[in-house]
């Protein structure tokens, strides 16, 4: 069965720092563009940062020059570091294609920036 299977969450204060990673059980990772998501309590879910298959990334406007978002195609993983890390950064974040065809939905990891 495939999946996803994000880690890395945590409590971090305001300015702090997060790692987080995803694991996909699949093959042919290295063919997919992929990207990271976050849900906020009452909100939407929003794609955050994008990498490409061929490696060109990109961030929406509130997480460019804090968030990076990197693959290592032999570990099937995406990862984002997450710098200066802001309380409208608290959400759970999840990873997925980054296509109209995803795959199932991991259960995400939870991110609360809070002093």
């Amino acid at each position: 069965q495939l999946y996803l299977e994000e880690s890395g969450g945590g409590l971090v204060q305001p300015g702090g720092s997060l790692r987080l990673s995803c694991v996909y059980s699949g093959n042919r990772f290295s063919l997919f563009d992929m990207a990271w998501y976050r849900q906020a309590p009452g909100k939407q879910r929003e794609l955050v940062a994008s990498i490409f298959s061929g490696g060109t990334t990109n961030y929406i406007d509130a997480v460019q020059g804090r968030f990076t978002i990197s693959r290592d195609n032999a570990k099937n993983t995406v990862y984002l570091q997450m710098n200066s890390l802001k309380p409208d950064d608290t959400a759970v974040y999840y990873c997925n294609r980054n296509a109209r065809i995803q795959f199932s939905w991991g259960r995400g990891t939870q991110v609360t920036v809070s002093s």
